[in-house]
């Protein structure tokens, strides 16, 4: 599969609101499609970007930066900006702290985010930056998902340097959490073995009081929740969240901070 941050772009008439759907670290588009497909039957546009060093083969990942991630969010945001009068943006783990850092440099109109990453659990995450020159790669992140026969199409290793760059990654977005405007959508699992509380608390305690519109738990689900048993809670309580944003956001095209 082609590396290209388009390579999921949905082609799609112009129309007023459209959706930026962002998958998680290690992961691939498989487990925001069904989101994204339930949108476009709710009339959205939508588009699901495979982040660079994603969806190929895990060795892909290490020569990437998280600036590349940032970049490819926006290109994708640009992209959907340019046709439609309103934009906003769902992220699934790492892919909501890079929602969250959209938010702060272009007019997204809503944010919905999925048991987003802020922290990463692990004491040696500071260290990784140096351990990635002793350990090439660690267990695999992924398929934490309580419905049987589900599958993410996450890597089956995790590169060390790239946990590096999600470690600098979640610290700008967590310095620039106070940036966030558009009101946010929160769901929670009260079962996730990859996104700690911690992740939670920092998303709370960095965005201004207000900007946190709804906080939503899934109490069937672990953390890749849009593949899980809430994932149709998750499709329909994000649909009424954009339309209502989209009806009082501002126009997206020719935005940025």
């Amino acid at each position: 599969m082609k590396n290209d941050v388009a390579n999921n772009f949905e082609q799609q008439p112009q129309s007023g609101s459209a959706v930026l759907l962002i998958h998680g670290f290690t992961g691939s588009p498989t487990a925001m499609e069904p989101w994204a497909s339930s949108l476009r039957k709710a009339g959205f546009a939508t588009a699901v970007p495979q982040l660079p060093g994603h969806g190929t083969k895990w060795q892909d990942m290490i020569p990437v930066s998280y600036s590349e991630w940032i970049r490819a969010t926006e290109q994708a945001f640009d992209e959907l900006a340019a046709n439609h009068e309103s934009v906003a943006v769902a992220g699934l783990s790492m892919g909501g702290a890079l929602a969250l850092h959209l938010a702060t440099r272009r007019n997204v109109s809503a944010v919905s985010l999925v048991n987003p990453g802020l922290i990463v659990d692990s004491p040696l995450a500071p260290f990784t930056p140096w351990l990635k020159h002793v350990v090439r790669s660690i267990s695999p992140i992924s398929n934490d998902i309580a419905k049987r026969g589900m599958d993410e199409g996450a890597y089956p290793r995790t590169p060390i340097a790239a946990v590096a760059q999600l470690h600098a990654l979640f610290a700008q977005a967590r310095a620039r959490l106070e940036l966030v405007t558009a009101p946010v959508q929160l769901f929670r699992s009260t079962v996730d073995n990859i996104v700690s509380d911690a992740s939670v608390r920092a998303l709370v305690d960095g965005l201004k009081p207000g900007t946190l519109a709804e906080h939503h738990m899934l109490l069937h689900s672990k953390h890749v929740a849009t593949l899980d048993y809430d994932a149709e809670k998750i499709f329909h309580e994000s649909a009424r969240f954009f339309s209502g944003a989209a009806h009082t956001a501002p126009s997206a095209s020719g935005s940025s901070r």
